[in-house]
């Protein structure tokens, strides 16, 4: 059957209203209560006039016809709230990356055509620059976080809103799996982009929901049934405007699981996350790649030194999406955490989800991905798929069931979703090759891609490289104009407190398992590098520092 993720997450409550489903600090959500506050919400945007316009099949790819709810807030059940909620009343939802700007916040909610925006009260000033400029708005939603901001002027109360709304403006919405699921990505490398998916699509693709042999699912009750007994804990550490955690907390809901969330939000504290899977019981946690991986590594080492060790034994599986972990890290994972099971997912937000690796022991490695049946690797002119063991770098695509297209661009939506041989593609941008066994091994993404005397050098592999010396904490590698190669490859890098390690001993650290042309021409050290709250590089930042333009 085609799925709606509100008429799922309504079934198994209807079935399961007790179960506990949201926790956040000291406020503990039943599955009634929860689907209540959605349901507020969706009458809160349904009675300001916000509802579907077009129906799907009168419009093209890159087109939306519903109306759209802006969500500008930290992680909490407000978000998850009015995500579902906006769903639920037939509108979809923006996620945006509250780090923005003024004019990096004017583009998305311009360019998104936003009706409503949903924002903490924290975020009000900003907010207050752009908001007169825009077409749009009608419905303005602030979320108290005690920031003590003044709400921008015809805001409305969150809570006020909620208790004060008339769900029966519901009753007569019929959902379907055409509406749409929207996420905005990208931002590293260029602006931002709104990728469309029917839900329907979406929740099978990106989310995985089907039967264990890949089947469809038959009915919800497949679903209401699986979710009576499920002990699922998820707590998504990165913020849930990245598309890896909120298809983490969606698949954790619509499995019948519990959503836990670290009492500080508004960035990532090591201690604050582990003290949060000890007080909730966390089952699973979703961290982005090392980024996360690594300080977090550094504050179980401080606390079990310092005699106050954490207890995380409810801990089964330690999640990666948005980066790959790399093997050292893993090791480390493994070493601190015991019986506990890695898993690096595969995919992007135009493709789903494309391949698991999984990691049990100490043995880890690269991580090799076990693919999707419709997961493949093209050719690099296009032509159609390589075989395994091609030993060439194609293109990492999907197929079956791929986004719809980028919100209002059709030059994108037909560059990144080619028709190949009769079968339409989602091709995001990641290089990858084929193993003799038919895995997927992951090259990294075209886009940072550095093309140094006529060889292609993938920015992650020198990451990987640099970063499993003992000395570097972060690094960032870019290219840089050079008359000689064309271009150079020049590592941005973040040493661990108190360590001191020179140059020369790092370049010839990467010599020792990369080819000289993709050893670093040189290495800039830098305080901190700079990451998105997602823990996703900036590379134009990093291109800045390599050419001397900036050194924060």
């Amino acid at each position: 059957m085609e799925l709606n993720l509100v008429d799922i997450l309504e079934a198994i409550e209807a079935a399961h209203g007790t179960k506990e489903c949201v926790v956040v600090r000291d406020r503990n959500f039943t599955r009634a209560e929860f689907g209540d506050r959605v349901r507020r919400f969706g009458a809160v945007v349904r009675a300001a006039g916000l509802d579907i316009r077009v129906e799907r099949d009168q419009l093209q790819g890159w087109e939306s016809g519903q109306d759209h709810v802006a969500l500008y807030l930290h992680n909490g059940n407000e978000y998850l709230e009015a995500m579902i909620g906006s769903y639920a009343a037939r509108c979809t939802a923006v996620n945006i990356n509250y780090r923005y700007r003024a004019a990096e916040l004017r583009y998305v909610l311009a360019d998104s055509g936003a009706k409503a925006i949903v924002y903490h009260a924290c975020f009000a000033p900003v907010l207050a620059e752009v908001v007169d400029a825009l077409d749009e708005p009608r419905l303005l939603i602030r979320v108290d976080d005690g920031s003590g901001e003044a709400a921008v002027p015809g805001s409305i109360d969150y809570e006020d809103a909620l208790a004060a709304a008339d769900t029966s403006v519901l009753d007569n919405v019929e959902r379907s799996a055409d509406d749409l699921y929207l996420c905005y990505t990208g931002g590293t490398t260029g602006m931002p982009k709104g990728v469309l998916w029917r839900q329907g699509d979406f929740l099978v693709s990106a989310l995985g929901i089907r039967r264990r042999n890949g089947d469809d699912i038959g009915s919800l009750d497949e679903l209401v049934e699986a979710a009576a007994d499920s002990s699922l804990r998820a707590l998504p550490a990165p913020p849930l405007m990245h598309g890896a955690a909120h298809w983490n907390a969606i698949s954790a809901l619509v499995a019948g699981g519990c959503v836990v969330m670290q009492d500080d939000t508004s960035r990532l504290d090591p201690a604050e996350v582990w003290r949060s899977v000890q007080r909730h019981r966390a089952t699973s946690l979703l961290i982005v790649g090392d980024p996360f991986a690594r300080p977090m590594l550094d504050e179980w080492d401080r606390a079990a030194a310092a005699g106050e060790p954490y207890e995380v034994s409810s801990l089964r599986h330690v999640l990666s999406g948005g980066a790959v972990l790399s093997p050292a890290t893993k090791a480390a994972l493994i070493e601190r955490l015991g019986d506990i099971t890695i898993v690096d997912v595969l995919g992007s937000s135009e493709s789903g989800r494309q391949g698991v690796s999984q990691t049990r022991s100490n043995t880890a490695t690269d991580a090799n991905f076990v693919t999707s049946s419709t997961a493949v690797v093209l050719r690099d002119d296009l032509s159609g798929p390589l075989e395994a063991g091609a030993h060439e770098i194609g293109w990492l695509a999907q197929t079956g069931r791929v986004p719809l297209g980028y919100l209002g661009d059709v030059d994108k939506t037909e560059r990144t979703f080619p028709v190949i041989n009769g079968t339409r593609h989602a091709v995001a941008g990641d290089r990858a090759r084929l193993d003799d066994q038919g895995h997927i091994v992951l090259l990294g993404r075209d886009s940072v891609t550095i093309n140094t005397g006529g060889e292609k050098v993938f920015a992650e592999e020198v990451e990987g490289a640099l970063t499993s010396h003992p000395a570097v904490f972060d690094a960032i590698v870019c290219g840089r104009p050079s008359e000689r190669w064309g271009e150079e490859v020049v590592a941005v890098v973040q040493l661990r407190s108190g360590w001191s390690v020179g140059d020369t001993e790092l370049v010839d650290h990467c010599g020792a398992d990369l080819a000289r042309f993709k050893v670093p021409k040189e290495i800039v050290v830098v305080e901190r590098v700079l990451r998105s709250p997602s823990g996703k590089a900036d590379y134009a930042w990093a291109r800045k520092v390599a050419q001397g333009q900036t050194t924060t």
